[in-house]
C-alpha cells in the first residue's frame, strides 16, 4: 500500500479510507465492511481520536466516528487518501474496495 509507510499502519490507512467514503459508521461496521478485526480497529480509531484526526460521538449505546472536520489537515488529508485511490494509482498500491461505500447509521 502506497500510504502505509506514512502512516505506520495498513489498517490505520483503511481506516482513514473507509471513513473518508462512508462519512460516518461505528467500530464494529467499519471492521466487518474492511474484513479485519474489531479491536484492531478500535484500537486505530482511539490512536486517532487522541490526534484529533477523527471525532466521535454517541447515538444511543453506539459510538459513531467520522473525519474530524475541525483537524487542520483535513483537506490535505482527503488529497492524499483521494489520490492513493485514483485510478492512476498502480493497481497493486490502490484499494478499491471502498470505492462504492453506501453507509447510512
Amino acid at each position: 500500500m502506497l500510504l502505509e509507510p506514512l502512516f505506520g499502519s495498513r489498517t490505520r490507512v483503511r481506516v482513514l479510507t473507509y471513513l473518508l467514503r462512508s462519512g460516518e459508521t461505528w467500530p464494529r461496521q467499519l471492521a466487518r465492511d474492511i474484513d479485519c478485526d474489531v479491536y484492531a480497529v478500535q484500537s486505530q480509531l482511539a490512536r486517532l481520536a487522541a490526534g484529533k484526526v477523527v471525532s466521535s460521538r454517541r447515538q444511543g449505546r453506539m459510538k459513531l466516528y467520522r473525519l474530524n472536520p475541525a483537524y487542520p489537515l483535513l483537506p490535505e488529508l482527503r488529497a492524499l487518501l483521494e489520490r492513493s485511490a485514483a485510478p492512476a494509482s498502480p493497481p497493486a498500491e490502490r484499494d478499491d474496495r471502498f470505492a462504492l461505500i453506501r453507509h447510512v447509521p
